[in-house]
């Protein structure tokens, strides 16, 4: 595959994941900003969400992984005017808010601080693009982020948001990571296209987790790299 089609399946991808924060305008915070000089937390590890509080930028940016971090693949910084907006967009029907707001890597409540990356693979035969989130909560926030991810992935069929359609919401068997997972496919519309993804959210901690894949080209390929997720939650798990 030449890399002008690996160009191509990225843009797209940046389509469907950013399209919503066009129509809403952007970027509404302070994500892309330089952060204070990090520092490693020495609080023990708690074995629940409950209590736990919130990482700092400085902590997300050195949690989040790197290229080098992950064999095979390029890790790229998504900047802080290509982010989308973490302020909630009304979602119809509103038992699908959880998934519209987690496809804009946000939620309800909004993540005090967020970091995105976006990876491809160095194999310029793979096709995949995955984009991944760090959004810092405190602990019971997290907690809640992932009940009603799990709920709004049992329920949820199809919805619109911010002029986008999205169809096909299937759950999926959540991988063995973290502290919980919740797993599940949607489609997005691109140019009256349907194109399939998958998302894994894992809560670690108060940190929620979000990974999505798609492939614009095997659309019966888009599970989410196990080496992604795996490398991801290690790194994250020994900064903090």
């Amino acid at each position: 595959m030449k890399s002008g089609v690996r160009r191509s399946v990225a843009a797209a991808a940046a389509v469907v994941a950013l399209g919503a924060a066009t129509a809403c305008g952007g970027s509404s915070e302070g994500d892309g900003a330089k952060p204070a000089a990090s520092k490693k937390s020495t609080a023990p590890a708690k074995p629940t969400a409950d209590g736990a509080a919130a990482l700092t930028a400085a902590q997300l940016e050195e949690a989040v992984v790197a290229t080098g971090d992950v064999k095979g693949y390029k890790v790229e910084k998504v900047g802080k005017n290509d982010l989308p907006p973490t302020e909630s967009v009304p979602a119809d029907p509103a038992s699908c808010q959880p998934l519209a707001d987690m496809f804009m890597f946000s939620t309800s409540p909004v993540p005090k601080k967020r970091v995105v990356r976006t990876l491809l693979a160095t194999n310029e035969l793979d096709p995949k693009v995955t984009s991944l989130a760090l959004l810092a909560h405190d602990g019971a926030d997290a907690a809640k982020v992932m009940k009603d991810l799990r709920t709004a992935s049992k329920s949820c069929t199809a919805y619109e948001h911010t002029d986008y359609k999205y169809s096909g919401v299937k759950e999926r068997p959540a991988p063995d990571a973290g502290d919980e997972a919740v797993s599940y496919d949607v489609k997005g519309v691109i140019d009256g296209d349907k194109i399939p993804m998958t998302f894994v959210v894992v809560r670690s901690g108060s940190t929620v987790v979000a990974f999505y894949t798609m492939n614009v080209l095997d659309a019966s390929k888009t599970d989410v790299p196990s080496a992604i997720v795996d490398a991801q939650l290690a790194k994250l798990e020994k900064t903090v």
